[in-house]
């Protein structure tokens, strides 16, 4: 029996079975080397929205290279110099204003941080005072500060009892307490605020 099928490409066309073998891999072979057509690919999906809610409070993590200085002082303090500071360096009675990050040494946890920070050079622990007094303006330094040089024995917030502290700083400007008075009177003779110490 010879199986007959009716082409469409024209009136009294009839192909048989054993003709459409012949032919279709020739049909494949026409189609698959044919030019593309115009069709656009599917537009990527954009992200989707996560159901999982983030941890507070926010603390992320330091890694165990990053919590480690190359130096110490006779106190034990840890020092690490990233970016060298030019000029003068600030003193015990100075005001700094610094950008710095702090974290627990044993762990990375970040515990405080802060941008354009001003405070007493003598106002913080002895560890960040001391470091901050081997730093001229500009510069940006590891201070890996052990326990005895921080908050020893006590608890502080986040930071457990005998913790060693790490702290990232970058000095940005200081000024001595009398330039400070001068600008906190500055600004009550003409009622502007003062600006901040650079």
């Amino acid at each position: 029996m010879v199986l007959q099928h009716r082409c469409a490409y024209g009136p009294g066309m009839i192909l048989t079975l054993p003709a459409l073998r012949r032919i279709a891999p020739l049909a494949l072979l026409a189609l698959a080397t044919a030019p593309a057509t115009a069709a656009t690919p599917p537009a990527p999906a954009g992200p989707t929205a996560s159901m999982e809610a983030i941890a507070l409070p926010l603390n992320p993590v330091i890694s165990a290279g990053l919590r480690l200085c190359n130096a110490k002082t006779a106190s034990g303090l840890g020092t690490l110099v990233l970016k060298a500071g030019e000029g003068a360096k600030p003193t015990k009675t100075d005001i700094v204003l610094v950008n710095y990050i702090g974290y627990l040494a044993a762990s990375g946890v970040v515990f405080d941080q802060g941008m354009q920070a001003a405070f007493p050079v003598d106002g913080v622990i002895p560890g960040f005072s001391e470091g901050l007094q081997l730093m001229a303006k500009g510069a940006t330094m590891r201070l890996c500060v052990p326990s005895a040089l921080g908050y020893a024995e006590k608890v502080s917030g986040p930071i457990p009892a005998n913790s060693d502290l790490v702290f990232q700083v970058t000095l940005a400007d200081f000024k001595t307490a009398a330039e400070v008075e001068a600008m906190r009177a500055a600004q009550g003779a003409d009622g502007a605020p003062a600006p901040a110490p650079q």
